[in-house]
């Protein structure tokens, strides 16, 4: 009776605060103006301008270039890509979801290294270990030289697999792509019941048949979320792709807007490339709704582990070994060993200016994406609604959207807008005004913006989820406008999730390769382009100090994922 009482109690206008601390926010809620609301719908609908502008293409008429490719490479863009996206999810399943396993639930020797250690990969780009294991696995490297030599053979003696092919393509990806499974696998494993697991061991289930019956099931949402992610990632590559010589809709979007110069026919293949990548979103979000059978009873209790014995330790070691060292220590060893070689000649002065344009580069990307973030997340903390809620979640789509996509829906609004100032400027001053949004750093930050917004606004989202409305009462109780109790209450106390917002964007843009050779003013180089420019002259040893500092950066982020994921399950630190 009195809890009924008090939840219809509600105090008088200008009174105290309810007993939920969320009445005077509410109020406050109702009588803030719709700008808030207008302005975040109005982010949206510019950040969403690219992908629009590319699914407007559709309509367009198709002119002889685009029949030349149905008749001629189309059928190859296709069916490459989804050997592709097959081969990738396989190799993905396989290494990310054992290995998340053995991390999680079994006992052997090394185990709390792996459990960050396996997570390296992501801090090596796949074009550039693409370039690495071309290095070390082509005809004329130390693997294949060191073969000739030790058994006398010449050429045509011998067979060795082609690195550069399909299959490659699909080798390099999985190697970096697999820690997007096993950090998901690895976060439903721990957040698992032990009631079930538990209940699985008293029915006489050993380990192998309770990771295929019990586990495996219960984590299949996740891990088809991690799938997904890599899939987006392989369809979004065009670095290690376009090396291997393997045609995808990235490298045919390139070919047909450089190479025979029609814009529409590119931005059409650029709508096909986002029909894959709507699919993948669709089953990613199926996925997840099947989410809801997972089991949270008892998640506070120190997982049971499998202490394993005998070869079965050791084949986990090897297991768990496998593809840290294809992915990261290989690769990092390699290029270490090529930067050391070849420091002399490549660190100069133009190495310090790349290093300088790829910095400041990534850190304005950052700022720019954050300061969005922050206005997006907060104003649907203010006006939640359906239209603030469908803007946020348009504006943070671009992630799953391919650099190249993205690239060619900027490209083309900006260079209209261009030309129709240029057209009025000659007009009414007789002055041509030339390239003053395509072309410039004005174009390649937007893509950044685009591209890479839903990391920022995910991390700011969840800061802002962790302050109670009570703060925002007490602050707007002292006269305190939104915009204040942003800057002076929610900041100060989200400085740590804004700086780790700072830090993912700014390396996914250090990163970034399709995007910015797409956009890139004249003259100005970054370290992913000049890694990428240098590989494609086959000058592998000198690309390595660039893409040697590129990997050095990636790693941080790698260390935040880590601590993360091993402090998701409340109690599992002192049982590590």
């Amino acid at each position: 009776m009195n809890s009924k009482v008090e939840s219809e109690w509600d105090p008088p206008k200008g009174g105290f605060m309810s007993l939920h601390g969320d009445g005077l926010a509410s109020r406050i809620r109702r009588r803030l103006p719709d700008s808030w609301q207008a302005g975040v719908a109005l982010v949206a609908l510019l950040l969403a301008l690219p992908i629009l502008t590319v699914f407007g293409h559709l309509f367009v008429p198709a002119g002889d270039v685009w029949g030349h490719l149905v008749d001629t490479v189309l059928a190859d863009y296709v069916g490459n890509s989804l050997v592709l996206m097959a081969g990738v999810g396989v190799g993905t399943l396989l290494l990310g979801v054992g290995s998340a396993w053995l991390t999680s639930l079994c006992d052997f020797p090394g185990r709390r290294v792996f459990e960050w250690a396996l997570l390296l990969p992501l801090a090596v780009p796949a074009y550039i270990i693409a370039y690495t294991y071309t290095g070390l696995l082509d005809f004329t490297g130390p693997v294949q030289t060191t073969l000739r030599e030790t058994f006398g053979w010449s050429y045509g003696d011998y067979w060795f697999p082609e690195i550069r092919s399909l299959g490659g393509a699909v080798a390099m990806l999985s190697l970096v792509l697999y820690p997007y499974v096993y950090l998901m696998a690895r976060a439903a494993f721990l957040e698992q019941s032990v009631a079930v697991l538990e209940v699985s061991r008293t029915l006489g289930a050993g380990p192998w048949r309770s990771f295929f019956r019990v586990a495996l099931p219960l984590a299949r949402p996740a891990i088809a979320t991690g799938v997904s992610l890599a899939l987006m990632e392989t369809l979004a590559d065009y670095g290690t792709v376009e090396y291997f010589g393997v045609s995808t809709f990235t490298t045919g979007i390139f070919r047909t807007w450089f190479g025979l110069g029609d814009a529409t026919a590119a931005a059409q293949l650029a709508a096909m490339l986002l029909g894959f990548v709507f699919v993948l979103i669709l089953l990613e979000h199926w996925s997840r709704r099947r989410a809801r059978f997972h089991q949270a009873t008892q998640r506070y209790q120190t997982l049971p582990r499998y202490r394993l014995q005998g070869w079965r330790r050791w084949a986990a070691v090897a297991g768990c070994a496998f593809p840290l060292l294809l992915g990261f220590v290989v690769p990092a060893g390699q290029l270490s060993a090529w930067a050391v070689r070849t420091a002399g000649r490549t660190v100069d002065s133009d190495f310090f200016e790349l290093t300088l344009n790829s910095m400041g580069l990534a850190a304005g990307a950052a700022l720019v994406t954050l300061l969005l973030a922050l206005f997006m997340a907060y104003g649907k903390r203010l006006r939640r609604g359906p239209i603030v809620n469908t803007a946020v979640r348009v504006a943070g789509m671009g992630y799953a959207i391919p650099g190249t996509v993205i690239a060619i829906g900027v490209m083309l609004p900006l260079a209209r807008v261009d030309q129709a100032l240029d057209a009025w400027s000659v007009e009414v001053f007789g002055i041509s005004t030339g390239l003053l949004l395509s072309g410039t750093l004005f174009a390649l930050l937007f893509a950044y913006a685009v591209r890479f917004l839903a990391v920022s606004l995910q991390a700011v989202e969840g800061g802002l989820g962790r302050i109670r409305p009570s703060m925002d009462d007490a602050a707007r109780s002292l006269g305190l406008r939104p915009t204040q109790v942003l800057r002076r209450v929610h900041m100060p106390v989200m400085r740590g999730t804004l700086l780790t917002a700072l830090l993912l964007v700014f390396v996914d843009v250090l990163k970034e390769l399709p995007a910015t050779l797409v956009l890139r003013p004249f003259n100005f180089n970054t370290l992913a382009v000049r890694t990428f420019e240098l590989a494609s002259d086959e000058r592998l040893a000198d690309a390595s100090s660039a893409a040697l500092t590129i990997v050095l950066a990636g790693i941080v982020p790698v260390i935040l994922l880590s601590r993360s994921i091993g402090r998701s399950r409340a109690g599992q630190k002192h049982a590590a």
